[in-house]
């Protein structure tokens, strides 16, 4: 070989080594699978958690690792096979969020894949895992202890509207883990608080209205929202159909304040979805979810929405006022 083939030839090798290399690279990138029962516009501040998470533990997307999605659309019976196809796709980890419902689907199609979830109530009591400290299995994950703070938003809702006597619960039944423990939890309190409940099911943009029309024809004194990954994902309309209809209502997650709902409380979901980022994270480094403990969700925030308050001719109390975290003006 002469030497300025040889040369040329070496050139040509060492300029398409860093390409090697990165093509290389680019296919041992780990990959998470994430799986929702909503769609992404519902989620946007949450994923910015999520993606901080992974950022905290040294992984940054589209850099040294991968996320593939896949939203249900709020058709639960598409979860086993969107879960499905995440294990045949043989990702590293799957994050779940949405309800238990996605993280039993998940739960289903893997005995190996970790995964880290996201649930609003106690998954030992779910059945999701063996306890909070061992979890045992292939799965771990946070719990926003939404069932626990029900009696400290109907306390919130009280204290709104004390002449209150009558009050509207809003479940999905179609999320029959949730529904039962919010029937079990908000009856429980309204008796201890002299309250008489009133239970409207929703599961439908459709039910959502003809449950409002029995709002407006029943008139309760104030509507109470129950935690349910539709309701967050139709938080516009239930909004608009309160303000509209006079209806003081309280409901879990914040998003619910910043469409225009009048008052929110619940664990601060963005720090939530951070610390499914972080372990996530962690497992693509080697930690294995056995030996990862439930996180137990320790940030709550009040919000109010100052402006709605106004539009219903609500006074807020200065305690209220005094104790919220945020006051949306």
């Amino acid at each position: 070989m002469k030497r300025r083939q040889f040369i040329s030839l070496l050139g040509g090798a060492a300029a398409a080594w860093p390409l090697a290399a990165r093509a290389q690279q680019q296919g041992a990138m780990p990959v998470i699978g994430f799986l929702d029962s909503r769609s992404p516009d519902a989620l946007t501040d949450r994923l910015r958690g999520f993606r901080q998470g992974l950022k905290d533990t040294g992984y940054v997307e589209g850099e040294n690792v991968t996320i593939v999605f896949r939203w249900a659309e709020n058709q639960f019976d598409r979860l086993p096979v969107l879960a499905a196809e995440l294990v045949r796709r043989r990702v590293a980890v799957i994050a779940t969020s949405g309800g238990p419902a996605v993280a039993f689907s998940a739960k289903a199609a893997t005995t190996t894949i970790p995964i880290v979830f996201t649930v609003g109530e106690d998954p030992v009591r779910l059945g999701l895992v063996a306890s909070l400290a061992r979890p045992d299995g292939n799965l771990t994950g946070i719990n926003f202890l939404v069932g626990e703070l029900t009696t400290k938003r109907l306390e919130l809702l009280r204290e709104l509207v004390p002449a209150a006597t009558r009050v509207a619960l809003l479940v999905n039944p179609t999320q029959a883990t949730n529904t039962e423990s919010t029937l079990r939890d908000v009856a429980s309190d309204a008796r201890a608080m002299g309250l008489q409940i009133q239970v409207l099911n929703a599961s439908t943009s459709r039910e959502i209205d003809a449950a409002f029309a029995t709002i407006v024809r029943e008139r309760p004194d104030a509507l109470f929202v129950g935690n349910d990954a539709f309701f967050n994902a139709r938080r516009v309309q239930l909004a608009l159909l309160a303000g509209r209809h006079g209806v003081p209502a309280i409901y879990s997650d914040r998003e619910l304040a910043e469409a225009g709902g009048l008052m929110t409380y619940g664990s601060n979901i963005v720090n939530t979805y951070r610390q499914v980022g972080v372990y996530a994270g962690r497992i693509l480094k080697g930690a294995k979810p056995a030996d990862l403990p439930v996180v137990q969700s320790t940030k709550f925030e009040l919000v109010i929405n100052a402006q709605t308050a106004r539009m219903l001719g609500l006074t807020m109390p200065d305690k209220l006022l005094a104790t919220a975290d945020e006051v949306i003006e």
